[in-house]
């Protein structure tokens, strides 16, 4: 054979051939960049999945630990209730002329009061901040509204018993005066921040 045909260009058809290949290449790496691109996508997904589950489970935790003493904690504030009203029960001139005896047993009261509140704290019972607030029906309860010159309506004028919060939840509110509305306005103006009477919601 002559060297004119070995230097004779590829049959067209041969050429054709080639360029299938390559466009049958092209498509294999797209496709396997798609799977690899849902592959990797599907992967973050399970990770954050894997993420939430965690923090859940972590945030029930804390809220198991923090709330599992509700009941319990309930059931001592009656205790410091009683140990609250036993000293106020005693006015401060009596106190002053009580013999050592008596003062020592006051002492002792008072000190386990104050290590009564102190378990509370540490299990997250605070007490709730209530006189000179305004009046917050989820928080606390009122039992009475009485005169107040000057005042708000609407304000907490006294506490008679205290209010509790666990955590973030209300575990007993504050019972509760309120100042009440001025009537006395004059020409049927409203005498309340909630229109004619001022009268606002007091239940819990």
């Amino acid at each position: 054979m002559s060297a004119e045909n070995d230097n004779d260009p590829l049959p067209e058809d041969g050429a054709q051939q080639t360029g299938i290949g390559e466009d049958e290449a092209v498509r294999e790496i797209t496709a396997l960049r798609a799977e690899t691109e849902a592959q990797r996508d599907r992967a973050l997904r399970a990770l954050a999945e894997v993420e939430n589950v965690r923090k859940r489970l972590e945030r029930e935790r804390d809220e198991a630990r923090i709330y599992s003493v509700t009941r319990f904690a309930r059931d001592l504030l009656t205790v410091a209730d009683n140990l609250s009203r036993a000293l106020a029960a005693i006015p401060p001139d009596t106190r002053a002329k009580a013999d050592d005896s008596l003062k020592a047993v006051l002492d002792g009261v008072e000190a386990t009061e104050r290590e009564l509140k102190a378990v509370l704290a540490r299990h997250g019972v605070k007490p709730i901040d209530a006189e000179g607030q305004r009046f917050d029906p989820h928080m606390h309860q009122a039992i009475a509204e009485v005169p107040a010159r000057g005042v708000e309506p609407g304000t907490v004028m006294n506490v008679v018993q205290s209010g509790y919060m666990i955590g973030d939840r209300l575990l007993r509110p504050a019972m509760v005066t309120i100042a009440k509305a001025d009537r006395a306005k004059p020409d049927g103006e409203a005498s309340g921040p909630n229109g004619a009477g001022g009268r606002i919601d007091t239940t819990v």
